[in-house]
């Protein structure tokens, strides 16, 4: 039933479809569609429980926001009676409760059906492991859905479910949105609480939704927001759901399109995807905003993310029991040991400055236009055996334009772009000033309105094959 979330949960209250039929309907196309490695851990028993439960909430007037809606997790998060390997080999404990987000899904009535595949430590925009298979594009199962949330985006845009929350520390939810044609939502730093973990790869990465529509990804927002005591960074609420931004004129806005990167030009955005950041533009022109070509002045921002994420990393192999990563995550985890955490607080003292270089342009811009990645997307095991600096140099000039927002803290969303002559999706970002996730919304579902992004669907294959 391709309702959306929204959908999902106005047609449970409505007592048009149970949550048993929703949560079954989805396990079905787990299954038919298992040759795209979306899943490593799908909770077939434990799902169908919980959505009898939910129904029975139902039948007894609850009404929650997601009460029996279908959705998916990462796995970086832990979800009680399953492990977290995030993607590493090596022997991994059970988690004895909920990290905070799947608490909040489960608080909305939300049915998490399983966690989805990633890449070891979320290190690379592809989601591949030795030890945890492959995930695939379903626009085209060749190519990677990108990553390293590319598990959660598979499976939402092969409509397994209708969303799925993704994590983002150098664009990990916002590249494989473009290369899979969805929503992708990085949220403020502190808008979603990590919790176990208090300061997330020491202040990059933060949690969000991938889904079709703005709607639905601004709704699963809702449901995530929320700090806790222990986070290192907390936010207020918000003062409106964000929601009702995605259902509001976002005004006449003032929008600088950019395609500079960090390190400066580096000419290598492929042409594809510049005509399709200049066809957006063009069209937020037609709905009668100012679009001009201005760059953010990023300055040492790059020191910002490599003791940040090289530390995260070496923080994450080291918490594990007996654990065998690739020798690639192996170097980064120990560049991380020997560099990365002894630059932290160096790094963090950089922020205010940062923040105000960069924070320049919105002096005469409200939102920035940037394409998501400069490449699109790559193929399955177009790293497979590479070593560290092979992989990271190709990926950095692959994806060199999300990375910086993770640095800032800021908010970024993609939003679909077409669709290359072979038929892949690309994305550009609309990236926001400190906590205006609204304005970012607001402008996204007002672009969807005009593009019709959500009626674009993956082609079904004639015959699914079982993954090997």
């Amino acid at each position: 039933m391709d309702l959306g979330l929204a959908g999902q949960a106005n047609a449970l209250e409505e007592g048009d479809v149970s949550s048993t039929e929703l949560v079954r309907a989805s396990l079905e196309t787990i299954r038919r569609r298992d040759d795209l490695g979306a899943f490593r851990v799908v909770r077939e028993e434990a799902a169908l429980r919980e959505a009898a439960a939910a129904d029975e909430r139902l039948r007894d007037g609850e009404r929650r926001p997601l009460l029996g809606v279908p959705v998916a997790i990462k796995d970086d998060t832990d979800l009680a009676g399953e492990t977290t390997p995030f993607a590493v080999g090596g022997r991994h404990p059970v988690a004895g409760e909920d990290a905070e987000v799947v608490r909040k899904l489960r608080a909305a009535g939300a049915i998490v059906v399983g966690k989805t595949t990633t890449c070891e430590v979320g290190l690379w925009p592809f989601s591949e492991s030795p030890e945890y298979g492959t995930a695939r594009n379903p626009w085209n199962p060749a190519y990677t859905p990108g990553g390293s949330s590319g598990g959660s985006a598979a499976a939402v845009a092969a409509g397994m479910v209708a969303a799925a929350v993704g994590s983002d520390g150098a664009g990990s939810i916002r590249i494989p949105a473009a290369w899979t044609g969805l929503v992708g939502i990085k949220p403020q730093r502190g808008r979603v609480s990590g919790f176990p973990h208090t300061d997330p790869f020491n202040g990059i990465t933060v949690w969000g939704p991938l889904a079709r529509s703005v709607e639905d990804a601004a709704l699963l927002l809702d449901v995530l927001t929320g700090s806790r005591p222990e986070d290192a960074y907390r936010l207020d609420p918000p003062v409106r759901p964000f929601v009702d931004a995605a259902k509001r004129e976002p005004g006449r806005l003032r929008v600088a399109v950019s395609y500079r990167t960090a390190f400066g030009v580096s000419g290598r955005l492929d042409p594809e995807i510049r005509a399709g950041v200049e066809r957006l533009a063009r069209r937020l022109t037609e709905l009668g905003h100012k679009v001009f070509p201005a760059d953010p002045d990023y300055g040492p921002v790059g020191l910002g993310l490599i003791p940040r994420g090289t530390a995260g990393v070496a923080d994450w192999i080291d918490s594990m029991v007996d654990p065998r990563p690739e020798a690639r995550t192996e170097v980064e985890a120990r560049i991380g040991r020997v560099v990365g955490r002894r630059l932290l607080p160096l790094v963090r003292k950089m922020d205010p400055y940062l923040w105000r270089r960069a924070g320049r342009i919105f002096r005469y811009a409200d939102v920035v236009l940037t394409p998501t990645t400069a490449s699109t997307p790559l193929r399955v095991g177009a790293f497979e055996g590479a070593g560290y600096r092979r992989t990271q140099s190709g990926v950095a000039a692959a994806c060199p334009y999300a990375w910086t927002w993770n640095v800032l803290g800021w908010p970024g969303v993609n939003v679909p772009a077409g669709l290359t002559r072979d038929g892949l999706p690309i994305g550009a970002q609309l990236l926001g000033h400190d906590s205006d996730e609204a304005t970012l919304i607001s402008l996204a579902a007002q672009l969807e309105a005009v593009e019709g992004w959500t009626e674009r669907r993956a082609p079904e294959p004639a015959v699914s094959t079982p993954r090997r």
